[in-house]
């Protein structure tokens, strides 16, 4: 499976708590729910088009105790997240979690990079990670990323957990495709290009 990453970003980076005033509020944030007034039909039919995709969902702990307090309420099969979410297996990576109760849940321990590389040889379309900006940081140190996909949402937070944060490896990025929402969001796809390779903008033959 090819391993996919969907989240929501400010303009200067920022990941944290998109959804809502409590979805994270650790160091302090107080700025959640800042992607809610750009939702609108053309994010929502990226979101969906994304979740077709999908063969099973790897999470962190704090998103999956989100999600699964939330989509298990929505029953209707025929809905574009919520069934996917609630049939398909959910993989949540986790210390601490001893359990994982929503159906065809299990948690990983132990070396997460080699169990998601184990995951990723398994048969099957997309691996999807959603939000789970700590399990981010993880699999993009072991390039384990195959394909970015972002929501850059029209303002700027601040403080605030970003997807790439200080020390993170360093890495080149091409781009798939991009689109841009009537709320004025751009739905940009990113795939790695290799290393980063800097040049000079000096003129030739100038000291």
């Amino acid at each position: 499976m090819r391993l996919t990453l969907q989240t929501f970003l400010s303009l200067d980076g920022v990941m944290q708590g998109p959804g809502g005033p409590d979805e994270d509020r650790d160091g302090g944030f107080t700025l959640g729910g800042w992607s809610f007034p750009y939702g609108d039909e053309d994010s929502g039919a990226a979101v969906a088009g994304w979740f077709a995709q999908a063969s099973a969902f790897l999470l962190g702990r704090r998103t999956y105790e989100i999600f699964s307090g939330y989509w298990p309420r929505v029953t209707d099969p025929a809905h574009p997240i919520a069934s996917k979410l609630n049939a398909l297996p959910k993989y949540v990576a986790s210390a601490t979690l001893a359990s994982a109760q929503w159906h065809n849940s299990s948690v990983l321990g132990g070396d997460i990079a080699a169990e998601v590389a184990r995951l990723k040889e398994q048969p099957g379309n997309e691996l999807q990670v959603h939000g789970s900006g700590e399990l981010a940081q993880t699999l993009i140190d072991h390039d384990l990323i195959d394909e970015y996909r972002l929501f850059f949402v029209p303002v700027h937070l601040g403080p605030g957990k970003k997807l790439f944060r200080d020390g993170a490896r360093p890495a080149a990025l091409r781009l798939a495709q991009a689109t841009t929402t009537r709320s004025g969001v751009i739905v940009a796809s990113y795939e790695p290009a290799g290393p980063v390779r800097p040049g000079s903008y000096d003129l030739p033959g100038q000291p």
